[in-house]
């Protein structure tokens, strides 16, 4: 047996080892410390005493505190994170289990200052500040909540937002209005944190900003009714989309940060903290709870879909056979996943029935294209059985394909520039969903090597185009969901090449030479979370199991003989597959650049698992 054979087969045993009853893998969801804090922010304020969670949580927190009192979002994040660091403390002190006195916090009150104090924080956490009564809420007259009646003929109208920015800012707009402000008995006293005037004028950035606002109001006076029975209406609207999209675990989206901002938006209305609404909600939260390392985080949603289908497409491309009861079980859980619901995906794609699959467990009216073309092809040798579920996928995704030519996550044609006018950081991630390199190389990767779909197919060419058009001057792709660089030319090569790109393409070539340039000595590959801040790639200064795995598996695609640089990073995987450091938990996904990453606890196993898989296959047997 060679050593590829015996890494294999460690692999293989542990996700048999890991597999969950139901034939889903479970593995954590794990996004940092933001979901960890607002949980304890939200009971407390609540007035929901579960001390047993909120101690785990507030032990969770004081555990990632560094040297400097501060709380990172990532491992080489040289200072810490302002935004972090204010979300830990204020948990912590709202637990009751830490003072102002203890020195942990003193510490950390001190970085706070030193960075600006509670004013610098991010936009969603001033919210979250303000809801709790440590900030003023600032005027959000431009954040009109009628912009939910404008028709879809308008150009910036609710449907032009993402729906992940659609899910977040429907609460959003419905507290603005309300400007509700909740204090306990236990709340904290935050005001020794600020570091100056919060002026909410600085929102609006540029006089076009300010013109785009005009224009929105423009639309808003339009409206055929009175400026106050619209209100009325646009309230009644925001409410209704809310209730109408909370899935059966009483979570709005299956999104930790959409829940918790419906929950306040429910109080703003009137509803008691006691409703069955609110009190499911927090329930629904509760269920997405998982143990790290023997403590309790919250999860921003579970992931259970997205690792299935990964798993299952994995193990079957590492020679276990469909029939075996580990993909079998797999297989059938993704069945029973499909949609059949319509989603919001439909105000842009009328012309497809349900048929593609959600990110997590409960997922019944997200679905994305990336999990879609994941759980495909693991269903994909079947055989007899699945040809419903098949064609319904296949033809979602085909319908899914934007204009320009590429696919995005959640919905088609939702990339308006005009949102970067928004007075709303991170507006590119959160309002808008455009067409990415990483999505759309899988898609195309899908389509070559698992359906009988022409290479000239008018979809594949226009796929094609737009990768080769999007690819970075240096020879990469940038990645959108994952980080970063390495990603999104893992996803575009590998896409190229199986729809009948050769390898000696200029725009292959060209990857290639940059995949060689940045390998590390130690023949592995490492790429740092500020890359996607940044827009460029930034080396980690280390290699991890993923990022080489990933780099291997794009070359691997399109070499024809093991290149001693391939060599070299199959020894690295092979000699570190059971590692446990830093580097396997750092980051390796992204939900918004400089602000939200997530760490994959099974991407340990896929990805060094497919890239042996498709080395052994290519050039051992």
């Amino acid at each position: 047996m060679t050593d590829t054979s015996k890494g294999i087969d460690w692999l293989i045993k542990t996700l048999r080892s890991d597999q969950s009853p139901d034939g889903s893998w479970d593995y954590p969801f794990e996004t940092g410390l933001s979901t960890d804090a607002y949980m304890i922010i939200l009971l407390r304020t609540l007035e929901i005493n579960d001390e047993e969670l909120i101690k785990e949580l507030a032990e969770r927190i004081v555990s990632r505190q560094d040297t400097n009192g501060s709380w990172k979002l990532f491992y080489d994040e040289r200072e810490g994170n302002l935004t972090a660091t204010v979300e830990s403390y204020y948990a912590l002190l709202y637990s009751g289990y830490y003072d102002k006195k203890d020195k942990r916090l003193q510490n950390a009150k001190k970085f706070i200052l030193s960075k600006g104090g509670i004013e610098k924080v991010s936009m969603f956490t001033k919210v979250m500040l303000a809801l709790t009564g440590q900030l003023e809420w600032p005027s959000f007259s431009h954040l009109q909540v009628e912009i939910i009646l404008l028709p879809l003929s308008f150009p910036i109208n609710f449907y032009s937002f993402s729906v992940y920015g659609r899910a977040n800012f429907t609460p959003l707009m419905v507290l603005a209005d309300k400007k509700l402000s909740i204090k306990t008995d236990k709340s904290p006293d935050l005001s020794d944190l600020l570091g100056g005037r919060l002026d909410s004028g600085s929102w609006i950035r540029s006089e076009e900003m300010r013109s785009l606002f005009s224009f929105i109001g423009d639309g808003v006076k339009n409206l055929i009714g009175l400026p106050q029975q619209l209100h009325k209406l646009a309230i009644q609207r925001a409410k209704k989309y809310m209730l109408d999209h909370i899935e059966d675990d009483g979570t709005f989206y299956s999104y930790y940060s959409s829940t918790f901002l419906m929950i306040f938006a429910l109080l703003s209305l009137g509803y008691k903290k006691s409703d069955p609404v609110i009190l499911k909600a927090i329930e629904g939260l509760k269920s997405m709870k998982c143990v790290i390392d023997g403590h309790s985080h919250m999860q921003y949603t579970t992931a259970d879909v997205w690792n299935t289908s990964l798993i299952g497409y994995v193990l079957q491309e590492a020679g276990i056979s469909p029939a075996d009861p580990m993909v079998g079980a797999a297989n059938q859980y993704l069945l029973k996943r499909q949609h059949t619901k319509f989603g919001d995906w439909v105000i842009h794609n009328p012309a497809s029935l349900p048929g593609g699959w959600g990110f997590s467990d409960i997922n019944t009216i997200n679905p994305d294209v990336d999990d879609t073309t994941a759980s495909l092809r693991s269903i994909s040798r079947m055989g007899s059985g699945h040809h419903d579920a098949w064609s319904r996928g296949i033809n979602w995704l085909l319908t899914m394909q934007n204009d320009d030519g590429g696919w995005a996550a959640f919905e088609k044609n939702t990339d308006t520039k005009l949102f970067e006018f928004l007075p709303i950081e991170k507006a590119e991630f959160i309002l808008t969903d455009p067409s990415c390199a990483d999505i759309t190389g899988r898609t195309l990767e899908f389509f070559g090597n698992y359906t009988n779909l022409s290479k000239d197919h008018s979809s594949i060419k226009k796929g094609v185009k737009w990768l080769l058009n999007h690819q970075e001057g240096d020879g990469s792709w940038y990645g959108r969901w994952g980080i970063c660089y390495i990603y999104g030319t893992w996803g575009a090569v590998t896409g190229l090449s199986a729809v009948g790109i050769p390898g000696s393409d200029e725009s292959i070539q060209k990857a290639v030479d940059w995949l060689y340039r940045i390998q590390n000595r130690d023949g592995g590959w490492g790429e740092s979370c500020y890359s996607d801040n940044k827009r460029t790639y930034v080396s980690l200064g280390a290699s991890t199991l993923i990022h080489t795995a990933w780099a291997l598996d794009a070359l691997i695609s399109v070499s024809d003989k093991p290149t001693p640089a391939i060599r070299k990073g199959i020894s690295y995987l092979l000699e570190n597959l059971q590692i446990e450091d830093w580097t396997t938990a750092y980051p390796k996904g992204q939900g918004m650049a400089g602000a939200f990453y997530i760490h994959y606890h099974s991407y340990r196993y896929i990805f060094p698992l497919l890239a042996l898989a498709h080395y052994r296959k290519k050039f051992e047997t």
